[in-house]
């Protein structure tokens, strides 16, 4: 079957787009509607409402109101309440993993490795619902009895990213839910489906009505949604210029938030290494769905000794991967996610290319043939980049590794740490001494060493810089959701 014959059937699969404020299903908005076209055919392929500030009003009383009926809910029935729906997730990874697929472009492999971890949160927090504790400070005569006291906040706001929806689902609502906060839920519009079937889950778990609002929206909804008197706090995963927009509305409520923002994570590789192991992780991670993501090991810095051999190691990895249909269960690389950022990142590497910033040794174009109607990039490797250039400092978000080299260990933590970015690193070396050197050395939220993945559900993940602030994953990710009461008894 052709891959646009393939993706006209799936189709049939995408839940009907609504908003749900209060339990009750809204089809259409004050904002209008999008039209969703599917990534890797280049069609439209369903109609998003988009909420306005009249539907975000809407949302956040709803949220508000549920708020006290959710919070008294004994912690124990929250925690079974969340650990039916991590069943649930798990017994419709493979809907959602498709869904994902359908919206942003992701292959299905990597869709069912964001539905394992979607559900691996939902345990993980399910299982903390009913054990947050406070903490005696003091007990004597002289101070008299003090402890704390944890306690919800109130209706949080989660904007959820389009490049895997999934992941930001475990690892934003849940918590959230587990601490016994309210949600207001607002997915991308460019990526709503796998949002919609997980609220459709949640519900049948037993979450109550009005404990998550979904909105579907873009900008207007973001700005009424961030801007809102009503939310306790707001979590958001994207970029930079979008948080500046967030925190400048958030600032006239003086609302908190977490920011998982962007990366430009530094992979050094040195002598000592596994290049060929190197070599398959850098292509493996850095190529994840299509290099859209923040913490892929895409600036890639190789010691001087092994530099010409790793590049070619490298481009025989990466010319190997097959780039296709994000439905096939073969393929590894997929579409990015739109024309604008197909034309964006295609720019980004011709401009380095033509300036002497960036020699391309494979890539660099657009493939055509049956993939000719989607957002499909040939897999780019740059060798020989200029750290200091456009392309070395800025979030790319495309299937594109930038290979330059460093002489020492002092010049590899300069090149690593020289960027406003500081979410992730990797180190490749077979030195555990040096490995324990750098690890301090390195400015980041996240160290993988030899092959580490870049988060895992219990233990806490967040950046510095433009890379944001707050954690998510381990027993950080529901604190962000707290605030501690001090009790003072004489």
């Amino acid at each position: 079957m052709s891959l646009l014959n393939r993706h006209r059937d799936a189709a049939a699969e995408i839940p009907n787009l609504r908003h749900v404020i209060a339990g009750v299903a809204h089809a259409s908005g004050s904002a209008g509607t999008f039209e969703h076209i599917n990534p890797a055919t280049g069609q439209a392929q369903a109609i998003v409402p988009l909420a306005g500030a009249r539907e975000v009003d809407a949302a956040v009383a709803a949220a508000n109101a549920a708020f006290p009926g959710w919070r008294s809910t004994a912690p124990e029935r929250r925690r079974q309440i969340l650990e039916r729906l991590a069943t649930l997730i798990d017994e419709n990874s493979e809907q959602l993993a498709r869904l994902s697929a359908l919206e942003f472009g992701g292959v299905i492999a990597f869709n069912r490795h964001l539905a394992l971890l979607a559900r691996q949160f939902t345990n993980y927090y399910a299982g903390w619902a009913d054990k947050l504790e406070g903490q005696v400070v003091t007990h004597d005569e002289e101070s008299g009895f003090v402890y704390t006291i944890p306690e919800p906040l109130g209706a949080v706001a989660v904007i959820v990213t389009w490049n895997g929806p999934l992941i930001s689902l475990g690892m934003k609502v849940i918590p959230a839910l587990a601490a016994g906060n309210t949600v207001v839920l607002k997915p991308a519009e460019i990526a709503p489906f796998s949002s919609q079937l997980f609220l459709d889950l949640a519900r049948e778990a037993g979450v109550p009505d009005g404990v998550i609002n979904l909105v579907h929206g873009g900008v207007e909804a973001g700005t009424a949604l961030t801007g809102h008197p009503g939310i306790a706090k707001i979590t958001f995963t994207g970029g930079p210029a979008t948080a500046h927009r967030i925190l400048e509305a958030a600032a006239r409520n003086l609302t908190p938030a977490v920011l998982e923002l962007g990366g430009k994570s530094a992979n050094l590789v040195f002598a000592d290494a596994d290049l060929d192991a190197a070599c398959q992780h850098t292509a493996l991670m850095g190529l994840a769905n299509a290099g859209q993501g923040c913490a892929l090991p895409t600036r890639v810095l190789v010691q001087d000794e092994v530099y010409s051999d790793f590049v070619g190691r490298l481009e025989a990895v990466v010319t190997s991967l097959k780039v296709g249909d994000p439905l096939a269960d073969d393929t590894i690389v997929g579409p990015v996610i739109s024309r604008a950022s197909s034309d964006r990142i295609l720019g980004i590497v011709d401009e380095a290319a033509s300036t002497g910033a960036g020699r391309i040794v494979t890539g660099g174009k657009r493939l055509d043939g049956e993939l000719g109607t989607g957002w499909f990039l040939a897999p780019t490797v740059l060798a020989d980049v200029d750290p200091n250039s456009s392309i070395a400092q800025k979030e790319i978000f495309g299937p594109v590794i930038s290979v330059m080299r460093f002489r020492s260990e002092e010049e590899a933590v300069a090149l690593a740490n020289g960027t406003g970015y500081g979410l992730s690193a990797y180190i490749q070396s077979g030195d555990a001494k040096r490995v324990r050197r750098l690890i301090g050395q390195l400015r980041s939220g996240t160290v993988g060493v030899n092959g580490g993945a870049p988060l895992t559900y219990n233990a806490p993940f967040g950046g510095l810089g433009l890379s944001g602030y707050g954690k998510e994953g381990g027993k950080a990710g529901i604190d962000e959701f707290l605030h501690f009461k001090t009790v003072l008894v004489r």
